[in-house]
């Protein structure tokens, strides 16, 4: 499974929160303390500053080389601070079939759009499912797709649940469009009888706020599955959040501070970055996390995601009609 991290927060060197935590992100492209599987497939990460004359465009950095020889990153880690990151370590499968390409690197983010998507996780039979889904996207967002993975084609499901998916949205937005994009995905499975384990933890930011679903299909199913494959343990595919003030090196770990003042920071992840878990709390399975920027400091909520049961839609001709 790939790797992820998002943050809202105070500005923040990111050598400060990629590079120098003791389970730092970059070392999680093959040392992930929680779920043991390298990460080879490139990284990605935007980069947003409140501050700066452009705030709603973000720094793009993707690239196909390791992380943890990417110098450039590194370089740039030491001078780029941010108010509010979403970064990706990508995984995929150790065989010949993968596609290792930079139009395949998350953070994914459509030209003109100010909504963000990072996932980690795979769904299951993706080559079938997503010419089901298909008729589910806007055409204008099918054409924007330049990859071949799931986690691109859920990002322009996502745009398309969107009245306007070039918006500026609020997180009951973002929850809304993810909630029924997994929605259109529960049902299309139902129609190709797919019940195979898929995890599906997504993480979408548009700079302002940060909206994560810690989500998986059918997770106790073995069903499609090889005969060797073991389904990872629940604790693997939850994901993360701290919330404090004055992120630093304390007590010999770079972290949030929980006491003596009131949150101005959160980090969300796949994994905590810390060895010592204690200021993170884990998101249970099926939840949103929803990080909201309130009077200039996050506010976190967490919630049950509970999908809708979608009648027959004729979506096809009202996505053709709408453009």
């Amino acid at each position: 499974m790939c790797r992820v991290l998002a943050y809202l927060g105070e500005p923040v060197l990111l050598e400060e929160i990629l590079h120098k935590p003791s389970v730092s992100f970059v070392n999680q492209t093959h040392q992930a303390a929680v779920h043991h599987r390298l990460n080879l497939a490139g990284s990605g990460l935007l980069a947003w500053d409140a501050r700066s004359d452009t705030p709603l465009v973000p720094y793009a950095h993707r690239t196909t080389q390791l992380a943890i020889y990417d110098r450039n990153l590194l370089a740039l880690a030491r001078k780029v601070k941010a108010t509010c990151l979403l970064a990706h370590l990508r995984g995929v499968a150790y065989d010949t079939s993968a596609n290792i390409s930079e139009a395949n690197l998350h953070p994914f983010q459509f030209d003109g759009a100010r909504l963000a998507l990072a996932h980690n996780g795979q769904l299951a039979r993706f080559e079938e499912t997503k010419w089901a889904l298909a008729r589910h996207i806007a055409p204008t967002l099918r054409e924007a797709i330049r990859g071949s993975t799931d986690s691109e084609w859920l990002y322009a499901l996502v745009l398309s649940q969107l009245d306007d998916p070039l918006a500026d949205l609020s997180t009951a937005d973002m929850a809304k469009a993810l909630g029924r994009a997994f929605s259109v995905l529960a049902k299309v499975r139902r129609e190709l009888g797919i019940r195979t384990f898929s995890p599906m933890n997504v993480f979408l930011s548009d700079g302002n706020d940060i909206l994560a679903a810690c989500y998986t299909f059918d997770l106790r199913s073995r069903e499609g599955l090889p005969d060797d494959y073991h389904v990872p343990d629940e604790s693997v595919l939850r994901i993360w959040y701290s919330l404090g003030h004055s992120y630093g090196l304390h007590d010999g770990e770079w972290r949030l501070l929980q006491e003596g003042g009131a949150p101005t920071s959160c980090l969300i992840a796949s994994e905590p970055l810390t060895r010592d878990h204690a200021s993170w709390c884990e998101v249970p399975l099926q939840h949103f996390v929803y990080v909201r920027r309130t009077g200039g400091a996050p506010r976190v909520e967490v919630a049950p995601i509970v999908l809708e049961e979608l009648e027959e839609l004729e979506v096809l001709e009202e996505l053709e009609e709408h453009g």
